[in-house]
């Protein structure tokens, strides 16, 4: 992992998955990282016992990461030089580092 991306965390609301927010600090610290900005947060049918992030769809400059524990869900939004397999491996590292 290098510490020479200038990646920023937006920080836009007052509450977030728990566990999710010291993920989402490593990640920008990654090169090719440049915004993470968590999303919406929602109810879910089903349950996760363990926090879980996975990447979804593409979106303009990045893509779409859902992030799910219990019964809650909540969207990141990450604009990233990284392609999809790259991006999920950083994820895959940073997962493993924490948990």
């Amino acid at each position: 992992m290098g510490k020479s991306s200038d990646g920023r965390l937006v920080w836009n609301h007052s509450t977030h998955l728990p566990g999710l927010i010291p993920i989402l600090e490593r990640l920008v610290a990654y090169p090719g990282i440049r915004t993470v900005t968590p999303g919406e947060i929602a109810k879910v049918r089903g349950h996760s016992p363990t926090l879980r992030i996975k990447v979804s769809v593409p979106i303009r400059g990045g893509y779409k990461l859902i992030a799910r524990r219990g019964k809650t869900v909540q969207e990141v939004f990450v604009i990233t030089e990284q392609d999809k397999a790259g991006l999920e491996t950083t994820l895959a590292e940073i997962v493993a580092q924490v948990t």
